[in-house]
Parts: structure tokens; sequence; C-alpha cells
């Protein structure tokens, strides 16, 4: 991909509820963040870091890293020449129907652990972002699956029974809904515990241990998920910006691309590209090439 840092997030028609991220990264910083989604990443070049559950966690090349939905993370480059990587982000729906047909989880299936050195799987990962950017649309799909199958099998479990609620998560559920409602005029620290019955640290606290991030931190995530809800659907990156909370579009530029891994932008164009090729390949009944659109950082690599 260059020396340059760059990356392409995208999606394909025929793999649907599933994300795709093929990407350079050298001086790249994920903030924590989380995912409706699942994230199997396959490192090819360099090493990616990423703080799981408290622990730095390492992938080098042939390996990947798992995550479940709604873990909080972080990532960053592991040596000073960055890393390259593919990254499937299939949703909770398309993993509970791989793991229904293909292994014994019953349940909701989860990753065991966020590390896994699998050259096996990571050649079925970055395979089937080749095969998707080739437009071959069967072999991807049949590389999705077969990875997903496979690291379900080698990693997979069902999640746990949830324990009940502790009087400090209750509250922080709480809380986290009035931001979810309030998202774009939140309250204080202080005046969040004090509707709720509380002190501000007592509050934080609970907050981290339930969610793994201050409110703060939660805030921000939740807004860039709207955000992209709202970019999916058609609307402009500046009122999506005002809509969810953030002062303007640079505010939304650079909370977005800490998160998401491109701006905005890039990340709309994809979508918008998307239907015109669906629609000329209808008229043209002729198999069509999904542009290699990538966002470039424009900042060499270190010698």
């Amino acid at each position: 991909m260059g020396s340059a840092e760059q990356a392409r997030h995208w999606q394909h028609a025929e793999l649907p509820g599933v994300d795709l991220l093929r990407a350079r990264y050298v001086n790249k910083t994920f903030a924590r963040h989380t995912h409706d989604s699942y994230v199997i990443a396959a490192v090819t070049e360099g090493v990616e870091a990423f703080d799981h559950a408290g622990s730095l966690e390492r992938v080098p090349p042939g390996g990947l890293a798992l995550l479940n939905p709604d873990v909080p993370h972080t990532g960053f480059a592991g040596v000073p020449s960055g890393w390259t990587y593919s990254v499937v982000y299939p949703d909770p729906g398309v993993v509970a129907a791989i793991a229904a047909e293909t292994t014994t989880i019953r349940g909701t299936p989860a990753f065991t652990s966020p590390v896994a050195l699998d050259p096996y799987a990571s050649h079925l990962v970055t395979e089937l972002h080749r095969a998707a950017e080739a437009d071959n649309a069967l072999a991807a799909d049949t590389l999705l699956r077969t990875a997903v199958a496979h690291l379900l099998r080698r990693y997979g479990a069902p999640v746990p029974p949830r324990a009940p609620l502790s009087a400090g998560a209750r509250v922080a559920a709480r809380a986290r809904d009035v931001l979810r409602d309030r998202m774009a005029d939140p309250p204080s620290l202080r005046n969040l515990a004090g509707d709720l019955g509380t002190s501000p640290f007592a509050l934080l606290r609970a907050f981290r241990e339930t969610y793994g991030m201050p409110p703060h931190t939660w805030l921000t995530d939740a807004r860039v998920r709207r955000a992209r809800a709202l970019l999916d659907a058609g609307e402009p990156p500046a009122s999506a910006a005002v809509e969810v909370g953030f002062t303007d579009q640079p505010h939304l530029n650079r909370h977005f691309t800490r998160i998401v891994g491109v701006p905005p932008g890039a990340y709309q164009r994809e979508r918008r590209g998307r239907p015109a090729r669906e629609n000329a390949r209808a008229r043209s009944r002729e198999p069509a090439r999904p542009a290699a659109r990538t966002y470039k950082t424009g900042r060499p690599a270190p010698a």
C-alpha cells in the first residue's frame, strides 16, 4: 500500500452486515472506543498494539486481533514502522448465523482471546479483501464464512450468563441512558450525578467499572456511532456533526478519524459510490469493479 498512511473503509453489496477496512498506519492512534460489530483484524506487516481490558496486546504479521461487540479498546503502532492490516467487521447476526450452522456454540458467540496467532485465518481474511475488491462476490462470501467458522471453532465460546447488576452498574446504566438521550446537550458530571442521587466520583467510578471508560469518552464514542448512521443515511457531514453534538464538522472529523480510521467524508463517499456501481452493473449486466478509493494522510513512514 506504499509508504504513506492510507486506508479504505467500505462495504461490498454482496456481503450484507459486513464492513471492511484495509489500511496502513504509522502515526495513527485510535482513541478508546467500541464497535457494534465483531472485529477480525489480520495484520500483514508491522505490529499493531492495543489496550484491552487493562492489558497491552500486540499482533504481529500472521496474527489477528479478535474483539467482541461493545468491548472498549484502543489501537496504535507497536513498532516505529507502523502496521498494515485487513479488517472485517461482521454484525452480530452474521456471526450468530455462522456459529449456529458450523459450531456447537449455543447462545451468543464470543471470542475468548483478543489475539490469535493463526496464519491460516489471517490468510483467509486478506484473501477475502482481495476477492471483495475484485468484485468476486462468490469467493468473498465463501472466505468470510470459512474464516469466521474457523475462528469460532478454535477461539469461540458462548457468552457467559450475565450476573445481576450491582447498584453501581444500575446507576451507570441510568447515566448512559441520560447521555444517549441528551447527546447534543449533555449535563455536567456534577449535575448528572445529582439527578441520579449519587456523587460525581461515585458515578465516575461506577461508569468506568461498567463500561470501561469515563462518561465523556463514552459520549464521544456514542456520538461517532450515531454520526455513522446519519452518514449512511445520506446526511451531510456538517449537519451530522451538529445533530450529534459536535461543535462543527472539523470537530466531527477529528473524533471520527480517531475512532473509525478514515474521515467522515471518505467514509460517506464509499457509501454513496456503492448504489451507483450497483445501478451501473444492472444496466450493463457486466461485472463491476468497486473503485479502489483510499484516504491518504500524506505523512511518510519513518526511515
